[in-house]
Formats: structure tokens, sequence, C-alpha cells
């Protein structure tokens, strides 16, 4: 029988907010550890379980590969790369003792442990590899056709939408479905569709190799992991997220300015995102709660610290579906720029249901990390006391 052919084709595949969290952590905190656990959230159609050894094999093929000089070459092209970094990921190989797999019951258990910036990429590999494994036991043939077809429709949405009049802004939406992806062969063809057929309002995607291939721009620039580190760093937790903006904002120098502002809620992020930070960042990502009421609250920030909110992008990323972004855009686009990060429901709309599986920090330096999401059911940490008094210091009721 003939071996399955490897589900990571590069290193370069992977979201691009891992290569930016990565060289500021390299820069600021390179003697930081971390620990990642891997979840699922809801119930699959057969138990994780069944796929330990292919997840063992793929992360052994994984642990074998090395960035390309053309792919080196790619990423320095990239104007916030540096070249010090450039210069550690030609030397990078992920190291498979720093992962583990293991089973409890029908449940798959992954972690990896060690230097945060040598297991920090692990993350979206892990995703995307148990996704595809996943879905391969389901009919590809008719997947593929139900997909096609949905995704024709999502054409036609947008074809629709432009009749529309025209707003203060324009309409652009990404692809952010690198993670939870029915295939790498299948998020290309989306990929390559949309930039074919779209390109007046796809504008992208997180996918660095299929950015370079694509020559399309690669979207991304923190997310959660890089926020919550901060938890465990020399500063007051009660301080944590101005030290992670801060840091960021000497790193990049003006570049990649989205803020994401979820990890501990809005409320708490707004109270922190002074009149400083508000200047220097370009804008802020929606990924938990009401997105209208995030927007809203966003926009009232701007006003009340003066700053003309016209001048500033909001980015929804949060289970977004083509109607509900172009609802989004509809009631925000006169007000502010506006950005869309579409994921699964562009890589992975078939008639078969998605896994909704996380790799989430859990431990930074040996101390517990956690998110406080503003979606019930989307925070993630191992250590209840340590929430408990997460919520405490930032008034966090959820």
């Amino acid at each position: 029988m003939t071996p399955a052919v490897p589900v990571v084709r590069s290193l370069l595949e992977t979201d691009l907010y891992k290569f930016t969290m990565w060289q500021a952590l390299l820069h600021m905190h390179p003697n930081a550890t971390g620990e990642y656990e891997f979840k699922c959230r809801n119930t699959p159609a057969y138990p994780l379980a069944e796929l330990k050894e292919e997840v063992e094999r793929e992360l052994d093929h994984l642990c074998t590969l090395m960035f390309g000089a053309d792919e080196i070459d790619y990423l320095r092209s990239l104007r916030f790369i540096k070249s010090d970094f450039a210069d550690f990921l030609t030397l990078f190989r992920f190291q498979r003792k720093f992962i583990q797999v293991d089973t409890d019951g029908p449940h798959l258990r992954i972690r990896a442990a060690g230097p945060i910036v040598h297991v920090m990429g692990f993350e979206i590999f892990v995703l995307y590899i148990v996704n595809e494994l996943y879905f391969r036991r389901f009919d590809r043939a008719a997947a593929l056709q139900e997909a096609r077809k949905r995704l024709a429709q999502k054409v036609d949405e947008f074809r629709a939408f432009e009749q529309e009049p025209k707003r203060q802004n324009p309409f652009e939406f990404f692809d952010f479905g690198v993670r939870r992806r029915f295939s790498g062969e299948w998020q290309e063809e989306v990929v390559a569709t949309l930039a074919r057929e779209l390109p007046q309002f796809f504008k992208g995607t997180s996918n660095v190799y299929l950015a370079k291939k694509f020559n399309l721009v690669p979207i991304g620039t923190m997310a959660h992991e890089y926020m919550q580190a901060f938890q465990s760093f020399d500063v007051r937790l009660r301080d944590f997220q101005k030290k992670a903006l801060e840091d960021w904002v000497q790193e990049y120098r003006g570049d990649l300015g989205t803020a994401l502002t979820d990890v501990v809620g809005m409320d708490a992020f707004l109270r922190d995102f002074d009149l400083y930070f508000a200047k220097l960042f370009d804008g802020l990502r929606h990924d938990s709660g009401d997105p209208v009421e995030w927007g809203e609250k966003a926009l009232a920030h701007y006003v009340k610290l003066r700053i003309d909110a016209r001048t500033k992008r909001l980015v929804f990323s949060d289970a977004l579906t083509v109607p509900k972004a172009l609802s989004l855009y509809r009631h925000f686009a006169d007000r502010v720029m506006t950005g869309f990060g579409i994921g699964t429901k562009l890589t992975n709309d078939t008639q078969f249901d998605p896994i909704n599986i996380v790799m989430k920090l859990v431990r930074c330096n040996g101390q517990p990390v956690a998110k406080l999401s503003d979606s019930p059911g989307k925070g993630f940490s191992t250590d209840e006391t340590f929430i408990a008094y997460l919520r405490q210091v930032f008034d966090q009721r959820i």
C-alpha cells in the first residue's frame, strides 16, 4: 500500500502571526519557557484517540523539516522580519523531545513543553495535522463536491453584494483558515479561487506558504499566547497587557499595528488602551463576544480619546460566515475601516461537521497563564485558582 502523503508540506505553511510573535519573544524574552495543551471543544464523529499513531508519524516528519533558502528569502522580504530572526530560522528545526502525544479514553492528548521559542510553533501544525487526519476518514470526493458548491455560492454572494451602494470604506476579507481546514490542497484551491474571482474583495491570507505561492499579502499580527505570556513575566499582573503592547511597539515601530483585545475581556483591555497606545496602533481585532457591541465600545473609546475613528481599522475574526461579515460591514463601514478574517467557513465548509480544536498556552515560566474570553466556553486554563485571581484583578465576571 502506498504510504499517505505527509500533511505538512513546508515550515512556511503556518499563520503569519506565529512568525511575528516568535520574533518579538525571541528578541525580548528569549529564555522564557512554555507549555501548550491540545483540546477538542466539541464531540467528534469518532474518537480522536484513534489518530494517535498517525499523529505521532506526522510529528516525526515535521521534526525533519527545515526552511528552504527561497522561504528564508521570502521572509526576509517582509519589512518587519529582522535579519537575525531570519538567520535563526535558517538553523531552526522542531525538536521531537519537546512534544508528546497520549490518549485518555477517547480523547487525544498533545502537550508541547520547553523553551517557548522552540515550542510555540507547534500549535498550528498540530491543529491542521489532526484536522486533516480526521477528515481523511470521510468521503473525500463527496466532501469536495459539496465544498466547491458552497464556495461557488459564496462567490455569488459577494458578486450580489457588489451591486449595493458604495460606503465610506471598502469591504476587504482574508483567509484565516489554516488551523481547521479540510486539507492543505483544499485550502489552496479556496485561496486560488478567491484570488482569481474576487480580487476586489479578497486581500490576503494568514497562510504564509500560500501568500508566497500566489503573491498575496500575508495577514496577521498577534494572538492570545503573546499577551498571555506576559502574565508570567517580570511585571505586575495588573500591567501585563500594557507591557505586552509596549514591547510590541518597541519591536515593530509602527508595523503590524492591530491589537488583540479579548485576553481578559474588552472592558479590561480598553482600560489599558490609553491615548498613547490608541495613537500607536492602527486598530483592534475582535475574537470573542458580541461583535456589534465590541465594535461600538471600540468606537466610543476612540471618541472619548478624541481620535478620529475613520483613521482606524476594526478587524473581525470570530466564527465568521460571509453573511455575518457583510452584515458587520454594513453596520460599521461608514464610521471606521474594517477587515474580516474568515476561517473554518472558508476552508472546511462541507456536509461534515468540523471539529473545534485548539492548542493553547497554559503555563509560561512555570506559572499558569489564562485567557478570559468575552464568549463563555472560549476561555482556556488548567488552573482554576489562577483564573479566579485573574478575574478578580481585572474585574471580569464572565
